[in-house]
């Protein structure tokens, strides 16, 4: 009976947080690149962003998972690195990798240097996910006993290992009859089929061409679009949930012009626009990587574009009519740190139409939070990590004023 009663209790509390977040009729994630908190907040080339963190409000200690960034962006969408832990390319239609109820290779997972990713689907454990590392930009060792993310092995500092399903929140919609989109600015006139990286008009697969294009420009990448590695979502047989949800910005300002726009909207900006940056020699000096990002030797001119981005985002969206009635939030969330021996932690900024404003938390939250608390305010089942018991919903910060 004591364990009954104990049961009941948890039950009854998690109930109760769950009613701490107001039904959402939309939301928008805005996710930015590779900037620790340290590098936004305070820094004069991003005006509009540390404006907007005070005037809306600003969860100020708020931590990536681990690295790279496909890793983050999936663990963002679906609360899982689903065994990826690298920027590859998705291993397009291979039907073959779906023979057996595993989650890509879970027992071994894709590292750098490894094989295009499976399709994601079926389900298995989950890849251990270093704190630190040092395989990209910047240089730096795994610190001792000191994590920066959670849940994880204080003796390792890696997250552990999970049993997961190969879904994401997009599925769930789905499954409630409840929409999504994914809005990736420069995307190809063909779509976001087999397409890798784009500069807007030609891929590395380019259908006119018929063979793998060099000298590119790498705007749009595919790393940064986490639903086009699910296995269902590739094939397509849900019309609802499908390649064809994902869409370039000019129907992202249509959308929002006509207020015609999904539940979910993941929305990511271009290489240069989302503060990830690119090669001089690829694209100019405008969107040149930081020099140093590990002494905090930035590109000011790279950290600006995504400050004008994300002003130009938020203002389209509140001109909205999706602004003006319901309950929407505004999520701007920067993926990971940027690979530096810095803590693992970064900006996001949640805005409403409907709660409070100028809210600094201090509780610890992490991708798995966000997941969790979107999935509260859309009625579904927590999924993955984000049904973790130490993962808290963020309610202070989506919370209604009513309360």
């Amino acid at each position: 009976m004591l364990g009954l009663a104990l049961a009941t209790s948890v039950f009854a509390n998690e109930e109760k947080a769950r009613e701490s977040i107001p039904h959402l009729d939309h939301a928008f994630v805005i996710v930015m690149e590779n900037h620790p908190l340290s590098q936004i907040i305070g820094n004069t080339a991003a005006p509009f962003i540390n404006s907007y963190a005070k005037s809306a409000n600003l969860a100020a200690n708020y931590f990536g998972i681990g690295h790279p960034s496909l890793t983050n962006y999936l663990e963002i969408v679906g609360a899982s690195n689903f065994g990826v832990v690298n920027d590859n390319s998705p291993d397009w239609h291979n039907t073959a990798c779906q023979g057996d109820k595993t989650l890509n290779t879970l027992i071994t997972p894709q590292l750098e240097g490894a094989p295009n990713t499976c399709p994601i689907s079926g389900s298995g454990y989950d890849a251990a996910t270093p704190n630190v590392d040092s395989t990209n930009e910047g240089s730096a060792s795994v610190p001792v006993n000191n994590c920066y993310v959670f849940p994880c092995d204080p003796n390792t500092n890696f997250i552990d290992p999970a049993f997961t399903v190969g879904k994401t929140i997009a599925d769930q919609l789905v499954e409630a009859d409840l929409s999504w989109k994914s809005y990736q600015e420069n995307l190809p006139a063909s779509g976001a089929d087999l397409a890798n990286w784009s500069d807007g008009l030609l891929t590395d697969h380019n259908f006119d061409i018929g063979a793998p294009v060099a000298g590119i420009p790498h705007l749009y990448a595919v790393k940064h679009n986490p639903f086009a590695y699910f296995a269902n979502v590739q094939a397509g047989t849900d019309p609802n949930n499908s390649l064809k949800n994902i869409v370039g910005f000019d129907q992202l300002y249509a959308d929002l012009a006509s207020g015609h726009v999904p539940n979910y909207s993941l929305i990511a900006l271009n290489q240069c626009h989302d503060q990830h940056e690119r090669g001089a020699s690829e694209v100019g000096t405008g969107c040149q990587y930081d020099p140093n990002p590990v002494s905090n030797a930035l590109n000011p001119a790279g950290i600006a574009q995504g400050d004008a981005a994300v002003q130009a985002l938020v203002g389209a969206i509140k001109a909205s009519p999706v602004w003006k009635s319901g309950h929407s939030a505004i999520i701007v969330v920067w993926d990971e740190n940027d690979y530096t021996s810095k803590p693992n932690q970064v900006v996001t900024i949640v805005d409403t139409n409907y709660g409070p404003h100028g809210v600094s938390s201090n509780v610890r939250y992490n991708h798995f939070s966000l997941v969790k608390t979107l999935e509260a305010g859309f009625g579904l089942d927590y999924l993955n990590h984000a049904a973790d018991k130490d993962v808290k919903l963020m309610s202070d910060l989506f919370g209604s004023k009513h309360e």
